[in-house]
């Protein structure tokens, strides 16, 4: 949580060569998130506590990303619009971490509902042309993020994200809405 909140910060001041450390920041916080589970999981000490703990932190550093960087990038190009479309983007990850705090408040309530731990070792299956597209979506924004950013830092194009992210953040609560349902 540390180094992607510190990366975040980076992404803050604006500036290319921070930007970079910016990235290189949220990389070391995306394997370290990737692997605390895996590593509780194997240890059998994944639980319900770790499992809200790692969506919170997800929730603050993806925040925390796209308001430091939506920030950062008003101060070099002196346009606060890119300001708004990074809280709009931090808008758009609250409300799908409020979605999931509500799905899981529901889900505890049901006793026929899988854990977290099911869940997280459950291979899920597509079940029609819609939920395939949804999945495919949800996986490739998340998987591979943190590179992305890496690599758009280096060639000092990070504001692409910004607009992108502006419409996918709200477009990932909705589609998140309808496979939970």
């Amino acid at each position: 949580m540390v180094a992607g909140l510190v990366g975040a910060w980076c992404f803050s001041l604006g500036i290319p060569h921070w930007e970079i450390m910016g990235a290189l920041l949220l990389v070391a916080c995306y394997t370290l998130d990737n692997c605390d589970g895996e590593i509780a999981r194997l240890k059998g000490l994944s639980s319900e506590w770790g499992a809200h703990f790692d969506d919170l932190v997800d929730w603050l550093v993806d925040s925390a990303f796209f308001i430091g960087l939506g920030y950062g990038t008003w101060q070099a190009a002196n346009e606060i619009y890119w300001f708004w479309f990074g809280l709009a983007a931090a808008t758009g990850a609250t409300i799908d971490y409020i979605i999931d705090l509500i799905m899981h408040a529901r889900a505890k309530k049901n006793p026929k509902s899988k854990s977290r731990e099911e869940q997280a070792t459950e291979v899920r299956k597509p079940k029609d042309l819609t939920d395939r597209l949804i999945h495919i979506f949800h996986k490739l924004s998340r998987a591979d993020f943190c590179f992305i950013v890496f690599g758009l830092s280096v060639f000092e194009k990070t504001w692409v994200l910004l607009p992108l992210a502006a419409i996918g953040a709200q477009l990932y609560w909705m589609t998140d809405l309808l496979r939970k349902r």
